[in-house]
């Protein structure tokens, strides 16, 4: 399988070829790795958004989206580059504040407090937003929901989800692939609307 193309392989995975995502996996995967992990210059949070990166592309692929033919490597970086993107722009909005002290000050003095940007009508949709996807979460199966709710609402990498569950970590990333999937079918199937 190895001598086939990228674009081959895609194909031969949309068309239910699993192994052939192994062996894109294989081709490219130090390349991909090598590229987030230069950009966020920590090995292990690269591990975990090269798991999101990969996450996304199954998705992707499986729902028919792909249509960059012969341009797979770039396709992938370019998904790379935003999730990284997207992770410095949530974990800079994460530090609401930034402490600080001098050898004269017995307390610390805060350089600047975040004032929040949204009405009160933003965050009542929120509240109900988040309500509504918890409900629809509670529907997965229970290995699926175990493993989203590990990820998204405790932060853990998709290998401290493995070793809490007992599980390979391909067996972790099915899980979640499997989970967001269902959520999607749930959510199309009830019309409902995320704004």
């Amino acid at each position: 399988m190895m001598h086939k193309t990228d674009c081959e392989l895609v194909h031969d995975y949309i068309k239910g070829k699993e192994s052939a995502l192994e062996a894109l996996l294989h081709r490219h995967k130090i390349r991909v790795f090598n590229y987030i992990n230069r950009k966020v210059n920590n090995p292990e949070l690269a591990e975990d958004l090269f798991q999101d990166v990969f996450i996304k592309v199954i998705l992707t692929l499986k729902e028919g989206k792909y249509n960059e033919e012969g341009k797979f490597l770039p396709w992938v970086l370019r998904i790379s580059h935003n999730l990284i993107v997207d992770h410095f722009r949530i974990s800079n909005k994460a530090k609401f504040v930034n402490e600080t002290s001098s050898q004269n000050e017995d307390y610390n003095v805060f350089d600047f407090v975040k004032v929040s940007e949204h009405s009160i009508e933003d965050l009542m949709i929120n509240d109900q937003i988040v309500s509504d996807l918890k409900k629809l979460v509670e529907t997965l199966p229970e290995d699926q929901r175990e493993v989203l709710e590990l990820r998204f609402y405790k932060g853990l990498s998709f290998k401290e989800i493995a070793e809490e569950t007992n599980v390979g970590i391909n067996t972790a990333l099915g899980r979640m692939r499997y989970a967001i999937i269902n959520l999607r079918k749930i959510i199309e199937l009830k019309n409902i609307a995320f704004l």
